[in-house]
């Protein structure tokens, strides 16, 4: 019988860091988690594979805009999300989680998407379990750019990012890390809806960065052992960024943050990194009233993959702080 590992988390509003500004994009929910070991014949052991089932008992606060009737919604959603290999089955749900990734830009998403999905030794999906829609809520993996690095998608990323990158002191890095450096370098994708709960998180970075060092160890070939040998990772994000108003009755608030970020963990892979820039997003989208101020911008990091550890107790800290 497989030993159950069970952490609780202490139930309290998320409203950490520069994070809590983003809550005006998505629900705001307090939290118990349970994290166990799947009986479920597609689903393993956290400890042996990194997959593992996440019970989340989610309540939701929603508010209606300011009005003489005012009234406060308040629901409760209980959902058991866990922790798959991806699979042929998960394109249509991963794709739509890619659909920004490159901006408004043309590409092969398909493709990518295909690459994601071939790639079962690093790499996990989030749904519901036993959801009859198989909905995916989460994709995070690693692709190494010179494994792949004659598929079309992963030449149109290339290509984007050597385009977008305005800033001289970076681009001879970039080009090196995208060149004969591409062996070294992972990509790592991590996309979800919105309000996908922030106590997932750290097991879905802990399950994708012990897989990549169990794939050092057991994948049959020294190359595809090699091709998880990574000494940088590299990140393509979104940001928000406050805008320059010059007109005196649309003042920013000197309380206001220079940069949101739109996902906790893109704040510390932030501050770890080797070098950033920022570029400019054609597809500004939906942004909320309390975000009028800002715009959204691209941000591309590359992170050594020796500060992985440091990275991975920093986000369980923020999370469970």
């Amino acid at each position: 019988m497989p030993r159950k590992i069970t952490r609780r988390l202490r139930s309290h509003p998320i409203t950490f860091s520069r994070f809590a500004r983003t809550l005006a994009l998505a629900s705001v929910c307090k939290v118990n988690r349970n994290i166990r070991n799947s009986k479920n014949s597609g689903q393993a052991s956290l400890i042996s594979s990194g997959k593992s089932g996440v019970n989340l008992a989610m309540k939701n606060h929603k508010s209606q805009p300011e009005s003489s009737d005012d009234e406060e919604f308040e629901g409760s959603v209980q959902a058991d999300f866990a922790f798959f290999d991806p699979k042929p089955d998960d394109f249509h749900g991963v794709k739509v989680l890619l659909q920004n990734y490159l901006d408004d830009k043309q590409w092969d998403s398909s493709g990518f998407t295909d690459l994601i999905l071939a790639q079962t030794t690093v790499g996990t999906v989030v749904k519901i379990e036993d959801d009859e829609d198989n909905g995916v809520y989460a994709v995070a993996t690693v692709l190494n750019l010179e494994r792949y690095k004659d598929q079309k998608c992963i030449m149109d990323i290339k290509q984007f990012l050597l385009e977008v990158c305005q800033e001289k002191s970076i681009q001879q890095s970039m080009e090196t890390m995208l060149g004969e450096q591409a062996q070294d370098v992972g990509l790592l994708i991590s996309q979800r809806v919105v309000n996908l709960p922030p106590q997932l998180l750290p097991p879905l970075y802990d399950a994708l960065f012990d897989e990549v060092s169990w794939a050092i160890e057991d994948e049959p070939t020294k190359e595809l052992r090699n091709s998880f040998c990574f000494k940088y990772y590299l990140i393509v994000g979104k940001i928000y960024e406050l805008k320059k108003i010059n007109n005196k009755h649309n003042r920013t608030s000197s309380s206001e943050e220079a940069i949101i970020y739109t996902k906790p963990e893109e704040e510390i892979l932030h501050e770890l990194c080797s070098w950033s820039f920022k570029f400019p997003l054609h597809s500004q989208g939906h942004t909320a009233h309390e975000l009028k101020n800002y715009k959204i911008v691209g941000l591309a990091m590359a992170v050594e993959a020796t500060k992985v550890a440091t990275f991975r107790e920093q986000l369980r800290s923020l999370i469970e702080e």
